[in-house]
């Protein structure tokens, strides 16, 4: 990578964290020269405008998210052990308020409803996932580990239920229990589909 794409990397990942502190929406050039200490104008020749930020961002965020959940959970054997993995660092990154791994959360709340490109590529990043998520599921299903007629996009489905309420869960009781709670869920999920 050469020096400019390093810093414009640097510059993306700071703005995931400033978005997941002020919302995708309040994202701008001018916050994120607060955040950064660049100028504006700085900012605003890698960018452009607002919504090109806020893309950017969001495929920063998405990169984030690869690289802490779902590579190294395909990097385990296929079946359950992968699964598992995929939980465990999805449900970490969410618990420790990883910004790349939960800006997406908070973003689909405060765009629905809009139109618009940052719109549409966040209802993208979410299918991806889901889609993502059925293949890891999949591969427990072909190893044998799952029941043949096990539904893995109806497995994605449950375990983002899942995700989703521990992260709020939280935020309104406590990590503790939302962790605890979530493994639980996560528990009962498999002992639904095993073989």
């Amino acid at each position: 990578m050469t020096k400019g794409g390093e810093t414009k990397t640097a510059i993306l990942h700071r703005g995931v964290a400033t978005a997941f502190r002020v919302g995708l929406g309040g994202l701008t050039i001018g916050e994120l020269a607060r955040d950064t200490g660049l100028s504006k104008s700085g900012l605003y020749a890698h960018f452009r405008s607002k919504e090109a930020l806020q893309l950017d961002v969001l495929a920063q965020a998405r990169a984030e998210f690869i690289d802490a959940v779902l590579r190294p959970a395909v990097a385990v054997p296929r079946g359950e052990p992968r699964v598992r993995e995929l939980f465990v660092r999805w449900r970490d990154s969410g618990g420790q308020r990883v910004p790349g791994c939960c800006l997406f959360v908070k973003a689909l709340t405060e765009f629905e409803g809009q139109d618009g490109a940052v719109h549409d590529q966040l209802i993208q990043d979410h299918r991806d996932l889901y889609d993502s998520v059925a293949q890891i599921f999949g591969t427990g299903i072909s190893e044998g580990q799952f029941r043949a007629d096990a539904d893995p996009m109806q497995l994605a489905f449950a375990l983002g239920g899942i995700m989703y309420a521990g992260y709020h869960w939280s935020s309104v009781v406590g990590p503790a229990e939302a962790t605890s709670r979530s493994q639980r869920a996560f528990e009962d999920l498999l002992n639904s589909v095993r073989s």
